[in-house]
């Protein structure tokens, strides 16, 4: 029996509904869920979802991440222009649904620091209006918008504020590419502690206890992994209180009014919690037991009775959330992220330890088509054509769960393979430094490891394995077409870097503070050993090298990847006479936000891998309505896409 062809628009259009918090009263429920097809948030009562309205008119990309502030009726969301990543936040009345620009100004950045119960109608952001380079932090009144400076950043890359709202402690790159840490005394900052380079990706303070006596943080400091502990700042001595042998701390539940540690997660393969505070040992059980997948608590009540909004994240189907009451110990079903892919066959994912070539444990995670394994044992009846996607960053991580990506690509007929290479994080910190200046080298290694073990495997056919990725695998992708040029039958590059050098030469003013972190990482563009490091492991060097199908994908906005990366190696395999098909967003940035946009890409890619390795494909047909789509070149080597350019 053939499966079934999930629709695109199921895949790539809106979530029907997601992001679920309780208000911090108990009182409502809110989400993200298409206005007028645009993503904004909507309100109900707890216990009347059919009473749910919008509370804001967003029009463009859509909002993509809010809080609810601790008045219980304001919510706060950020959102820029058109990709720019220039962040205005933003404040929602819940009653009146009038919304206040608590950052107007244009071209400047602002970020969301803190929202504490303490003060619920203030919070603090930060904003780079003075200096581009440096946000300074300013206390906001939610209802008048008044802002008042609380410090001025002369030159710090981070600064952290207890629960008190007081900035007490900063961070200031140091040339090595490590990190010195501040505390602020009653004559003015002084130096405190020291964070080295290798544990500067697995250290960072993550918050404060109620009296602000004590400091939480994840630690990698004479360890490999990081942990969570406790330092005490009248005496520094810091006390360890979870560790993972094999993984970081990945995630923490911090009591939202105690401010005392509740449970800690780690991920290996799959996260693990260990709880240590018994009052929530019990709901955890109970949560355990509702439904499959993996618990991930989306926000909590903090006045009177408790609730909780509880996602379940499975790796064969959508996102479910539950409103779970503590009293009651019960837990109530409220919808799925996306409805309709219930009624199509989701695929499972395997998670997987790979050797790599000099015996690193390289985590992976593949799916493969439903119906293509008939034993059950991981492995399909025959080999199949495979797309090897390597993860953004790359200073991230893959994780088990379900993926956009894993379902639509297996159910077109491919198999589908992520790795965690060296430079991943979460891992230990000798795993993610392993990929330092390593990008173009043995960070790639460990791509090609991980496919060639996919062909040992009988998972992937060897004449028949795509890569495709975003941001660093975007880069990864233009890197396995010039330096592997044989193994790729084809690739598909959205908004990667092709040039090391001119990328960190084009980095946005306020990346400058952290910019040791990228030149000892990445490699030293201001130095004529570190350029020659980032030509050899730049694909533009080698464009010449490419001979198999390149599709590429770039927002003219994005402020991380600029245009010019894409553009420039399109140049290249232009003059050298190679096909390649580019495709540009005028309203996009580090992405596709834009369902419009974000249809139209994939259904250029679906009938760009078809043509490459054979699998199914839903013709493009009306995907491409109301895109700022324009390819600029190689229309023709994609089917039906000239034709649908003309509609």
């Amino acid at each position: 029996m053939e499966i079934p062809l999930i629709p695109r628009r199921v895949l790539f259009g809106n979530p029907d509904k997601t992001l679920v918090r309780i208000s911090p009263d108990g009182a409502h429920i809110a989400y993200l869920a298409p206005r007028d097809g645009v993503l904004n948030i909507w309100v109900a009562p707890r216990d009347d979802l059919a009473a749910a309205r919008p509370v804001t008119a967003d029009k463009g990309r859509g909002i993509r991440f809010y809080l609810w502030a601790y008045t219980g009726q304001q919510l706060l969301y950020i959102q820029d222009k058109n990709g720019d990543e220039n962040w205005r936040v933003y404040a929602t009345d819940l009653q009146s649904e009038a919304t206040k620009d608590l950052t107007p100004f244009e071209g400047v950045q602002a970020q969301i620091l803190a929202v504490e119960p303490k003060y619920p109608q203030e919070i603090i952001i930060a904003i780079n209006n003075r200096d581009a380079q440096y946000h300074d932090i300013y206390r906001v009144n939610l209802v008048s918008g008044e802002r008042r400076l609380l410090e001025q950043n002369d030159g710090y890359a981070d600064f952290s504020i207890n629960n008190d709202y007081r900035v007490v402690g900063a961070m200031r790159m140091t040339p090595d590419g490590g990190a010195q840490l501040f505390q602020k005394k009653a004559d003015g900052w002084q130096p405190w502690d020291t964070i080295g380079q290798e544990d500067l990706l697995t250290t960072a303070i993550i918050g404060y206890n109620q009296d602000n006596t004590r400091l939480y943080m994840r630690d990698s400091r004479g360890r490999d992994t990081s942990a969570l502990v406790q330092i005490n700042l009248e005496t520094d001595e810091t006390r360890l209180i979870a560790e993972h042998p094999q993984a970081d701390q990945s995630d923490v539940m911090i009591h939202p009014l105690e401010k005392t540690i509740q449970a800690v997660a780690f991920t290996y393969l799959r996260k693990e919690w260990q709880v240590f505070d018994p009052a929530i040992q019990a709901d955890l059980d109970y949560l355990r037991a509702v439904a499959d997948g993996e618990v991930e608590i989306t926000g909590r009540s903090v006045r009177g009775e408790e609730y909780w909004t509880v996602a379940y994240v499975l790796d064969d189907r959508p996102v479910q959330y539950y409103l779970y009451d503590r009293q009651k110990k019960c837990a109530r079903y409220l919808f799925a992220n996306r409805e309709d892919l219930a009624n199509y066959p989701l695929a499972k994912m395997h998670p997987v330890v790979i050797p790599s070539r000099d015996g690193l444990n390289l985590t992976a995670y593949y799916t493969l088509p439903v119906g293509s394994d008939s034993d059950d044992d991981g492995i399909p009846d025959q080999p199949l054509p495979m797309v090897f996607t390597p993860h953004g960053g790359p200073w991230t991580r893959d994780f088990w769960g379900f993926h956009i990506w894993h379902q639509w690509l297996s159910n077109r007929g491919y198999a589908v393979l992520n790795v965690n290479f060296r430079g991943s994080t979460g891992l230990g910190k000798a795993f993610t430094n392993a990929g330092d200046r390593e990008w173009g080298g043995k960070i790639m290694e460990d791509q090609m490891d991980a496919v060639q073990w996919a062909m040992q495997q009988g998972i992937a056919a060897a004449d028949k394995v795509a890569v495709m990725g975003a941001s660093f695998g975007g880069y990864s992708a233009l890197a396995g077409l010039t330096l592997y040029p044989d193994v790729f039958a084809c690739g598909v590059d959205l908004v990667g870097i092709s040039n090391l050098a001119t990328q960190l030469e084009s980095l946005p003013p306020y990346y400058k503070p952290m910019l040791e972190l990228f030149t000892t990482r990445i490699g030293d563009h201001r130095t004529e050993e570190g350029r020659a490091l980032l030509k050899k492991h730049s694909p533009l060097t080698y464009a010449d090298r490419i001979i198999r199908p390149l599709l590429i994908g770039q927002g003219a906005n994005d402020p991380r990847v600029k245009q010019a990366e894409s553009d420039q190696i399109v140049k290249a395999m232009q003059e050298k006479q190679i096909p390649v098909t580019y495709a540009l967003y005028s309203d996009e940035g580090h992405g596709l936000r834009r369902p419009e946009n974000n249809l139209s890409f994939h259904a250029i890619a679906e009938a760009f891998l078809a043509r490459c390795l054979g699998g199914r494909y839903e013709p493009i047909g009306s995907d491409f309505t109301d895109s700022s789509l324009q390819v600029l070149t190689g229309a023709q080597e994609v089917p039906g896409l000239s034709a649908a350019l003309e509609k």
